[in-house]
């Protein structure tokens, strides 16, 4: 950045790229003055609000919870909205699209692989009784401790960082990936699924978990902390601890049953009163 008394700038070093008009990507570098607090998506937007409103990216909360803003950002797969231009360090900032997916346009890459591979490995409950799931009556009991063995896998947002930052799935087409496979393995080790089996055939395929090569390099960009290399290392010891019959089988969470003669704890304060009212229409 400049130490002129005016606001410091730095070069966007942008990846560029029409496929009805450009044979080949190419590189159009732009500079952009930057303020206290702004992000990489922000400095996008003053570039299309400024220079060149053609330039096309894929974005929607700026607050890091949708993950369309994936981006490859000076080297490293990030969100463009949750990374600020001082934070990087440098008076360049190479944007350009995510590696190991297809470019649609400019900044935009195609993640329907991604989606692809997420549905393969039926990332949700499959219950036996599926009566009680289609007509539920109550809600499947889970202790504190069932939560904790799968909470930090359930907050993946599919942004497509750990595909982006994966060796092996920039080496293998039917690699299924980190995402996917840390969610076969959140929905596996849910104490109210019993869709182990199902998942196991993608899981533990040729092309699954053993496909893994333990880079890490999933876990070190994914912006929520999912840690998919530990959810892959996880299990990767299941198969081994059932090969070797050690683990034990175990039930699916019943249907709590309802509370009776509950007391209110008084301890927990009230609810806060609406600051507007509900319309009686």
């Amino acid at each position: 950045m400049s130490d002129s008394k005016a606001a410091p700038t730095v070069v966007f070093e942008v990846l560029r790229f029409h496929p009805e008009k450009d044979k080949a990507p190419y590189l159009q570098q732009y500079s952009v003055p930057v303020t206290r607090g702004m992000t990489v998506l922000e400095g996008l937007t003053w570039i299309k609000e400024h220079i060149d409103s053609t330039l096309v990216w894929r974005s929607s909360c700026r607050m890091g919870i949708c993950g369309s803003c994936g981006m490859f950002i000076n080297g490293v797969p990030r969100l463009a909205c949750n990374n600020q231009i001082s934070h990087l360090h440098s008076d360049r900032i190479s944007v350009k699209p995510l590696p190991n997916f297809e470019i649609i346009r400019d900044l935009v890459p195609d993640l329907e692989s991604l989606f692809d591979r997420h549905r393969s490995v039926k990332p949700y409950l499959i219950r036996k009784d599926s009566h009680e799931q289609h007509h539920p009556v109550g809600e499947y009991f889970q202790s504190h401790q069932e939560l904790i063995n799968y909470i930090q896998f359930a907050y993946c947002i599919k942004c497509g960082l750990c595909l982006a930052a994966c060796p092996t799935a920039a080496t293998s087409d039917k690699f299924i990936g980190p995402q996917s496979l840390t969610q076969a393995w959140r929905y596996t080790i849910d104490s109210r699924d019993e869709g182990a089996g199902e998942r196991a055939e993608q899981l533990y395929s040729s092309h699954g978990v053993y496909r893994c090569h333990f880079a890490g390099t999933c876990s070190q960009v994914c912006p929520k902390g999912v840690d998919p290399a530990l959810a892959i290392q996880l299990a990767k010891k299941e198969a081994f601890v059932r090969a070797f019959g050690i683990r034990k089988q175990r039930r699916a969470a019943r249907v709590a049953p309802p509370v009776e003669n509950w007391v209110r704890n008084r301890d927990i304060p009230a609810p806060p009163t609406p600051t507007i009212e509900k319309s009686r229409a």
